[in-house]
């Protein structure tokens, strides 16, 4: 069944083509999230809200682009209001063991396992995705849906709501970034 039939199906309140929808699209979704928040449960948790949107804001969806760039759309910008949410907590926790406010220990980031990564390469990649985390919201949601994802520059502007060459600017720097941040990192760990 196509896309457009699901979608049509799913407008009329067919559960069964949301439940055709999500098992189609999960592993996509949740890549896509696990790429720019770098936490398994975090990532299954924003896949989730990401399904319940498009459930819940359907509707909306006019069929003037593809059913997966608007998917993208939502990942990405439920993942990146995640980042903000969860960096807002972090901030509110450390200023309050700074005044003695809360005596439990701030939660660090746990180790980061990205389902594509093979195993004699999760050293790298964990240097890698620490990196990626480390730059600014819209070159990491670039950087994620084109090179994570595999999505072509044209897919990732309409993912963004972009143009193609905003998308270029934003790879270039992205990838200036990553070569500032791992140069950095292996000069302070091997030299």
């Amino acid at each position: 069944m196509s896309d457009q039939e699901l979608i049509k199906q799913l407008k009329e309140g067919n559960e069964s083509a949301f439940k055709t929808i999500v098992e189609k699209w999960q592993d996509m979704v949740f890549n896509t999230c696990m790429g720019l928040v770098q936490d398994a449960n975090d990532a299954e948790d924003v896949a989730q809200e990401v399904f319940i949107q498009v459930y819940e804001s359907v509707e909306q969806f006019k069929g003037e682009s593809k059913f997966s760039t608007w998917l993208y759309r939502i990942a990405v910008t439920k993942s990146l209001d995640h980042l903000r949410k969860k960096k807002r907590k972090k901030r509110f926790a450390f200023l309050q063991s700074l005044f003695g406010v809360n005596e439990e220990e701030v939660i660090q980031d746990p180790e980061f396992h990205h389902p594509g990564v093979k195993l004699e390469n999760k050293e790298q990649a964990a240097v890698l995705f620490k990196a990626i985390s480390k730059l600014p919201d819209n070159q990491k949601a670039a950087f994620t849906l084109h090179k994570l994802e595999g999505l072509s520059y044209q897919e990732v502007a309409e993912a963004l709501s972009t143009t193609v060459s905003s998308v270029e600017s934003l790879m270039h720097r992205a990838r200036g970034n990553l070569r500032k941040i791992l140069t950095d990192y292996y000069q302070k760990n091997n030299g």
